[in-house]
């Protein structure tokens, strides 16, 4: 049964959806950036230098002091992991070597690091970047198996799972005693990272009506922005790594309050055959909303429910059967889809991860250059909202993967001017951050309701292949600034490219069962990758008024079936199918 036809007699988007959206969902999306960026500022690298114990009783100032016994590099800065063996003839005798008893550190921006604290330093750099490996890899593990979790538990039950085990991995983050248990715990909150965002996303669109879709999709992603400007406020105020964990975990805790509020998806209800429950959730809505139901709508519904399950030949199935992967690579047209998704998912998220990643590491103040990179992304959503709904899906996430990808693709040219590069730099996170609110709402329209949260799962671990290499990118570009943006600006424009090669999804209905899924876009050809006419409206059907049953056009094909079982050129009488549908009605 499509949860579409009934909305409107409950409320598409009242008062019930409405407050589940701003006060429950919308927060609900904070966990997952908080916990994915704050990494980046707890192994932040400070200036450093090799400790000269020597020196330590000198009323020497410490200009004085590194220019005793610190050697200088090409770049006339100081040497971060070399110092002077002999102290008696500075800048004459160049026999250096390597720091001999710790380093220290320039406190001026942070008060204390993972690096500060175990001297994660010079030959230990490479650690910063395995962290944020691991953090990727324990997502791309996790995301998988929270696929499954979602779409046989429940997308509810799902959202806690998650909670409870990024709070209680980021709490105890707070107190590890060495890098190693330190990385087990981030692996460990990186294990739900992705995964918390699914819910609050696919939940959103499963309650509201298709022209509704868009709205929830950019208000999901501007939470999500905003999420990132709260985080560099927070990191900002906060400069000690250890207060910064509680501080990003703690508050957190408070979700478990949703446990009374936050309802299942009603259409997931619906596709796993569980009709008591979902009527539970539809009468609340419609109360809330200020819908007035008949008495029997409930019934006439569950009716309906029956033969269309037995029509379908899906009654076992919807109800025990449990999806997997290969569904939805067992059809031509579903496969293609969900290859093609996966693909620009894994452009998307290696591209978006790796420049909010690069952003500390572009020069100037890393705390501004991290606010820029989630405030540029609030403009897009005043381009896309009219975009999406005027253009479509399709054509307004080609254009924006190609704008972001040569944007990056530029800074090849502009390499000695960083404020240049930086303007370039805002211009493809616009476009990464465009992109990344129109792929999750397109694929959760492409993928049918029976496994929409396995598709997206799928598609999110394969993209999650990309944070996990993304580190060792941006690892590189320590020695070329440039390199980054040029490996990240090709992906977009690859991904761009196969974007016009899905078909379009505004203002269609959810697809609910795999037939569903694989009849939607069966006609595609290659001529449509350069068609860019606006999709016109469906126009809905007439739904019967509340004095005709809901399932008017069921009781007229039974009748047919009765007069085709009465009819003299009837082959005998009627089969097991028309005698059981005749005794529902």
């Amino acid at each position: 049964m499509d949860l579409d036809t009934i909305l409107p007699d409950v409320g598409e988007f009242g008062t019930y959806q409405q407050v589940i959206l701003y006060l429950v969902l919308l927060p609900g999306v904070l966990p997952c950036g908080f916990h994915a960026y704050n990494q980046i500022f707890m192994s932040a690298s400070p200036q450093h230098w090799c400790h000269v114990p020597a020196l330590d009783e000198s009323n020497l100032t410490l200009e004085q002091s590194r220019n005793l016994s610190i050697p200088l590099e090409k770049d006339g800065s100081f040497s971060q992991c070399r110092m002077y063996t002999d102290l008696s003839e500075p800048r004459q005798n160049e026999t250096t070597t390597s720091c001999q008893h710790g380093w220290d550190y320039d406190f001026s921006e942070y008060i204390n690091t993972i690096v500060t604290e175990w001297d994660i330093v010079c030959d230990k750099t490479f650690y910063t970047t395995l962290a944020l490996v691991l953090l990727g890899a324990g997502g791309l593990v996790g995301n998988y198996i929270f696929g499954y979790l979602q779409d046989s538990l429940g997308r509810r039950p799902s959202f806690f799972i998650y909670l409870l085990i990024q709070c209680a991995f980021g709490i105890a983050t707070a107190f590890a005693q060495d890098f190693t248990t330190w990385m087990v715990l981030r692996v460990g909150v990186g294990f739900t990272v992705p995964a918390i965002l699914g819910t609050p996303y696919v939940l959103s669109i499963e309650l509201v009506g298709p022209e509704k879709r868009t709205l929830c999709t950019i208000m999901t992603n501007i939470a999500y922005s905003l999420g990132l400007v709260l985080l560099s406020a927070v990191v900002y105020l906060v400069r000690d790594w250890r207060q910064l964990a509680l501080a990003t975990s703690l508050p957190f805790l408070s979700f478990f309050f949703y446990w009374w509020v936050l309802p299942e998806s009603p259409r997931w209800l619906l596709a796993r055959g569980r009709f008591e429950e979902a009527e539970q959730i539809l009468k609340t809505m419609a109360r809330v909303n200020g819908k007035v139901l008949p008495a029997d709508y409930f019934v006439r519904l569950k009716r309906r429910q029956q033969v269309e399950l037995h029509l379908l030949e899906k009654k076992q199935q919807t109800k025990e059967r449990s999806y997997g992967l290969l569904d939805l690579l067992r059809t031509p047209n579903l496969r293609r889809k969900t290859l093609i998704i996966t693909f620009i998912w894994f452009t998307n998220t290696s591209v978006y991860v790796g420049l909010s990643y690069y952003a500390p590491v572009l020069g100037g103040d890393e705390f501004l250059n991290f606010f820029l990179a989630g405030v540029v992304e609030l403009p897009t959503y005043i381009f896309l909202w009219p975009a999406m709904d005027c253009w479509g899906r399709r054509w307004t996430l080609c254009l924006s993967m190609v704008i972001g990808g040569s944007a990056c693709l530029a800074t090849f040219l502009v390499q000695n001017d960083d404020l240049i590069t930086l303007s370039l730099y805002c211009v493809g996170k616009m476009g990464i951050s465009s992109s990344y609110v129109v792929l999750p709402l397109m694929a959760s329209e492409l993928y049918p309701t029976v496994v929409r949260g396995l598709g997206m799962s799928f598609s999110s671990v394969v993209g999650m292949l990309g944070p996990t290499l993304i580190p060792l990118v941006n690892y590189l570009g320590e020695e070329m600034l440039v390199l980054p943006l040029m490996v990240m600006g090709a992906l977009l424009v690859l991904g761009g490219a196969f974007s016009l090669m899905l078909p379009e999804t505004l203002h269609q209905g959810l697809p609910n069962t795999l037939e569903d899924g694989e009849e939607f876009g069966n006609n595609w050809k290659w001529s449509d990758c350069f068609t860019c006419r606006p999709p016109k409206k469906q126009q809905r059907a007439r739904r019967p008024e509340y004095s005709e049953s809901p399932i008017t056009s069921l009781l007229e094909h039974q009748v047919s079936v009765r007069k085709k079982a009465a009819s003299p050129q009837a082959d005998g009488y009627p089969g097991k199918e028309e005698v059981y549908m005749i005794s529902v009605v």
